[in-house]
């Protein structure tokens, strides 16, 4: 089970620890970590109790019960933060002595190489043991850091969004063989020039026509240079930044909040057409070698649709790992384990090239047994998943 401890009560419920008071704090915590220190409630707190999976809480003015966790929920990791000096006195203590342990929960995919290095420095800054926390990471490479640990939080999170709060479309979309009127869907709300260079590249080959698509232009403080797809090696530099000047493409009549909201759900994107084209957060993790998968690869697995992923290397791979069914049969997913950036954006256009070659119709129909296991699967409880991730953090 989890045990956790909390400084501050709030009505009847804990208080997210490091998280300056808000000013009306009975009101929801939405919106939190947004600003200056970017802490967020733990959001293991919240699936243990979606799939009722024993969880205690206490408060640093209680007894400290055994294999006590004091959690950090961090909604952006900032390296200029000293998190352990935000603590008090009294639970640096605890931390000291081996009381209790501080678990810091990251649902994002930054490198958690870069990660650890900080917060070691800061426990030798403040005098405390490097093993007086642990730490969960989106990002798979976690599990190679000692004293880290992967854990697909954004599965969970798209649970808890589209099946616990959204229970007027609790089967969501279902499978059905019926024609469909487009080829693919491909959703993009905020602006990278990857995704960019993406969206280029299927234009340009005509794998767009007949789709759903949108590329939304909506700013991200994503850099040029940082683009990890090389743009020399294909001779598309002009052709993106073109692309990117044309302005907003939508299919549908969303504002910005409404397309960034879990619960928002325009049926005809995944039950008319026949295969989604998942644009990912990420395509490289940072160099960190991780794979990071987040709701939008959720979403056409939670809504009967087969999909492709670009996003970063081992992206099928982590879905298998976690008992999903990628249509290794229909579609060459080889590309998948391609690690070099822009070779990978190659291969996964190839692939596309080559199912979109088929009578996609048929192709759906193949894909039947796969679909609904996926859905499925993730319709059902995540007490494993927590169980698994439990057994991990209490193993010394």
């Amino acid at each position: 089970m989890f045990n956790f401890v909390f400084d501050r009560r709030n009505d009847s419920r804990p208080y997210p620890n490091l998280a300056p008071m808000q000013d009306n704090p009975h009101e929801s915590y939405h919106g939190m970590g947004d600003s200056w220190p970017y802490i967020v409630p733990c959001r293991l707190l919240y699936y243990a109790q979606d799939h009722a999976y024993p969880c205690s809480i206490s408060y640093t003015d209680e007894p400290i019960p055994d294999r006590a966790w004091y959690p950090v929920g961090i909604g952006f990791f900032h390296f200029e933060i000293d998190y352990f000096a935000m603590m008090s006195a009294h639970v640096r203590d605890l931390l000291q002595h081996g009381a209790m342990r501080v678990l810091f929960y990251y649902h994002e995919g930054d490198s958690p190489y870069h990660e650890k290095v900080r917060l070691d420095q800061l426990c030798v800054q403040h005098n405390l043991p490097v093993d007086c926390y642990k730490f969960v990471s989106g990002n798979t490479s976690a599990d190679n850091v000692p004293g880290f640990a992967w854990f697909p939080d954004h599965e969970l999170f798209y649970w808890r969004n589209s099946v616990r709060w959204n229970d007027r479309s609790m089967a969501g979309v279902s499978y059905h063989d019926r024609p469909r009127t487009h080829r693919y869907t491909a959703l993009n709300r905020l602006h990278k020039w990857w995704r960019a260079t993406v969206m280029t590249k299927l234009r340009n080959q005509g794998l767009l026509t007949n789709s759903y698509w949108s590329y939304n232009n909506i700013e991200s403080n994503d850099l040029w240079n940082d683009n990890p797809i090389q743009l020399e090696i294909l001779n598309l530099q002009e052709q993106v930044k073109q692309f990117v000047s044309q302005g907003a493409v939508n299919c549908d009549t969303l504002d910005a909040v409404q397309q960034n909201s879990h619960w928002t759900l325009i049926p005809e994107h995944f039950d008319d057409a026949y295969c989604h084209l998942v644009l990912e957060t990420l395509y490289d993790a940072e160099q960190s070698g991780g794979s990071f998968l987040t709701e939008k690869t959720f979403k056409p697995i939670r809504h009967a649709q087969p999909f492709m992923i670009f996003g970063t290397a081992h992206s099928l791979a982590t879905l298998c790992r976690l008992g999903y069914k990628t249509f290794d049969n229909q579609i060459d997913n080889f590309y998948d384990c391609e690690i070099n950036n822009t070779q990978r954006f190659i291969k996964t256009v190839a692939a596309l090239e080559k199912l979109n070659s088929q009578n996609l119709h048929d192709f759906y129909v193949s894909c039947r047994d796969q679909i609904i296991h996926n859905q499925e699967l993730f319709l059902s409880s995540k007490y494993e998943r927590l169980a698994s991730l439990s057994e991990t953090l209490n193993h010394d």
